[in-house]
């Protein structure tokens, strides 16, 4: 019989086999990141064995601590990891990594591998999602948590790396997460001196720690990585701090036990080579067959962490049995949370508007309608970068989410309800980028359905968080505001064109720009209804008129993204005016022009190409027949238009920049009005 192993020996083979593991994925892909794995094994396998509350068998178990491998390239170690302790990963799919139709692609994916929190690749976004998990944390605990009843209670880790702290979103993440003193957010960061082409004193020679000290973060400094216990004591000296949130700077090296490539940049991108990786086994005391050896020793301690979590669930499941027979009615509202699913009656206070020829602004209306409808629904959270007074995005009477006691000063549009960290206002800043990873986290957590506001012209700050949004089928909505060139006086810099053919040119998001206030209400019931997709919300600055709709189209013709808003008198249009947003307005008038002129038109208010190309083609032909000629109105870029408007079709768009004065002289002078758009129209009937 074989003795057991002591502590030491079995941390060592445990340790190992992630390393080795991770670095025959690697090599078998031939394509990779090996340099990772091998260097900071050591932390992972502390955090996932000794301090991780994590149950395998249920990957989705709310109260489970959160892990985000920031450090996205390293994946090969987090499949290892999943593997090892008992998710639904086999070993195959570490043998086909970064291989067609696998589970263990080159960089972490929700929803493709089990286990897996957020998608990771592009640096500092993992970092910004741990904040955004922080916060969904506190934000839930605080408000559902009660004496004796710590139903939310868990913490968020993260692996980072030096090209996570150079982005510039983690900086943002990481000022905002210490001032909100978000002390269940634990980041590794492995520091081992190298990027993907060089040493990092090439580029980065800042004092992290003391960087991070004046965030308001609390740092320790490990100076070997591979010292086990000193790394489980700064995880639990990490865990009492209450009031900061922890950077834990861990000396590790690259390649780690590459006699030829340890502490090189060769190692970080490619794999190590057959002959290289043998002599790092050598090196190391491990096999050198077969590939992916697992000991069934190291087998059986890291499935061990799985039956803790099962036992951690278990009691959880006890505690908020008793938390439901004491607050059944917190313990409904909180389930439908976890669920994801809306509560009865969520939209009884949806309003309706008059119709009213001179309207008002659609970020207006959707300020109205997004207070009509927070009080009943209670994932709604989110808030702007800085901007609430413009965006009109200000949950009115909800509260501010701060550290209690911290940031009780004044601010403009306040929506009062106090501050802590129930309050379901968040406060980003001048942050977009921060913004936009933070409210993915969020939505990832679960419990919450976040918003983010800002002017349509800085969505740019936020497109790599957009667009991993729309990767993940994350439920977050974007409130766009000041839309177009009518937005003025500020000129060119804030005047957007190319910002919607942007945003429309990432999958799986739903852009909607609502005619008026009525189209903005039923876009915001989408936005809530919809499932596993980000809506965008684009909304005007200057006011539009509200349609009546006993004579125009239902406003619920835009969940088709598309409808016919006023037909041709005779109900035989000579052509077809296209229009979305502020510019609906401007079609209806040209319309009345042109019947003047015995010239039928019909009005096609079209919010939402996304929704509309969803659409059977017999509804697409029906809106848009295809042999009458078309013109499409929008100030913004023509990109993309002409798919809808066809040959025999025309553009009336803004392919340059703006200009600075007075919305309605910036329109006029760019030739958006009635006049313009008949002689266009007419042009149209002339060929």
């Amino acid at each position: 019989m074989n003795e057991p192993l002591s502590r030491a020996a079995l941390d060592e083979l445990c340790v190992n086999t992630l390393r080795f593991l991770s670095a025959d994925s690697v090599q078998q892909a031939k394509s990779g990141h090996p340099g990772l794995p091998l260097g900071a094994a050591p932390m992972a396998y502390a955090l996932w064995t000794r301090v991780l509350k994590h149950h395998p068998a249920n990957p989705h178990w709310f109260d489970r601590d959160r892990f985000v491998l920031s450090a996205g390239h390293g994946s090969a170690l987090l499949y290892s990891l999943l593997h090892l302790t008992g998710y639904d990963l086999p070993l195959e799919q570490l043998q086909h990594f970064r291989q067609w139709g696998s589970r263990t692609p080159g960089h972490p994916e929700r929803g493709l591998t089990a286990g897996v929190e957020v998608t990771t690749g592009p640096l500092g976004q993992g970092f910004g999602n741990g904040v955004g998990m922080a916060i969904a944390e506190a934000n839930l605990a605080a408000r559902y948590n009660r004496d004796g009843y710590h139903i939310i209670d868990h913490f968020t880790y993260a692996i980072v790396s030096d090209g996570d702290l150079m982005e510039g979103v983690a900086s943002e993440a990481a000022s905002l997460a210490g001032h909100l003193q978000l002390g269940k957010l634990i980041y590794l960061y492995d520091d081992n001196h190298m990027t993907l082409s060089a040493a990092t004193d090439m580029t980065l020679s800042e004092d992290r720690a003391r960087r991070f000290d004046a965030y308001g973060w609390h740092t320790q400094l490990l100076a070997d990585g591979n010292d086990l216990e000193a790394l489980e004591r700064a995880l639990a000296a990490a865990r009492s701090e209450s009031k900061r949130p922890s950077l834990i700077l861990v000396r590790t090296h690259l390649g780690y036990g590459s006699p030829n490539k340890q502490d090189t940049f060769e190692a970080h991108g490619s794999p190590l080579g057959m002959e290289e990786l043998r002599l790092t086994k050598r090196n190391l005391g491990w096999p050198e067959q077969p590939l992916f050896f697992i000991p069934e020793a190291a087998r059986r301690h890291f499935l061990e962490a799985g039956e803790r979590g099962q036992q951690s669930e278990l009691q959880w499941r006890d505690r908020f049995s008793a938390y439901e027979k004491n607050f059944p009615a917190l313990a409904l509202e909180l389930q439908q949370l976890i669920q994801g699913a809306l509560p009865a009656a969520w939209d009884a206070a949806m309003p309706q508007f008059a119709a009213d020829a001179k309207g008002m602004a659609t970020r207006a209306a959707a300020g109205k309608v997004m207070n009509a409808i927070a009080a009943h629904l209670p994932a709604l959270i989110g808030g702007s970068a800085d901007l609430d007074p413009s965006t009109f995005t200000a949950l009115l009477g909800l509260g501010d989410f701060q550290a209690p006691g911290v940031g009780a000063g004044e601010r403009q549009g306040s929506a009062a309800g106090g501050w802590s960290y129930a309050g379901r206002n968040l406060h980003f800043g001048v942050r977009e980028h921060a913004m936009g990873a933070i409210i993915n986290g969020l939505a990832a957590h679960g419990g919450a359905l976040p918003f983010g506001a800002t002017f349509l012209v800085f969505s740019d700050y936020m497109r790599p968080s957009i667009r991993l949004a729309a990767l993940m089928g994350l439920h977050v909505v974007y409130v766009f505001t000041h839309d177009s060139i009518a937005l003025g006086e500020d000129g060119s810099t804030h005047q957007p064109v190319e910002q919607l053919a942007s945003l429309r040119a990432v999958p799986r998001l739903v852009v909607i720009r609502p005619a008026d206030a009525n189209e903005t209400a039923m876009a915001w019931r989408f936005a809530i209804e919809t499932g596993e997709r980000p809506v965008a919300l684009v909304l005007t600055r200057q006011s539009v008129p509200t349609f009546e709709r006993t004579t125009f189209g239902a406003a619920a013709g835009l969940r088709r993204g598309a409808y016919i808003l006023v037909e041709a008198a005779n109900g035989k249009p000579d052509l077809v005016l296209i229009a979305s947003g502020s510019e609906v307005a401007l079609v209806v008038a040209a319309r009345e022009q042109l019947l003047a002129q015995h010239i039928q038109a019909r009005v096609v208010s079209m919010p939402s190409w996304e929704l509309f190309d969803d659409q059977p083609q017999s509804y697409l032909d029906e809106v848009l027949p295809p042999a009458i000629p078309k013109l499409a109105v929008e100030a913004g870029v023509a990109q993309g238009w002409h798919r809808y408007v066809g040959e025999r079709g025309d553009v009336l768009s803004v392919d340059h920049f703006g200009a600075s004065a007075a919305g309605e002289v910036v329109m006029r002078e760019f030739g958006f009005t009635p006049e313009n758009v008949c002689r266009r129209a007419l042009a149209l009937l002339k060929v």
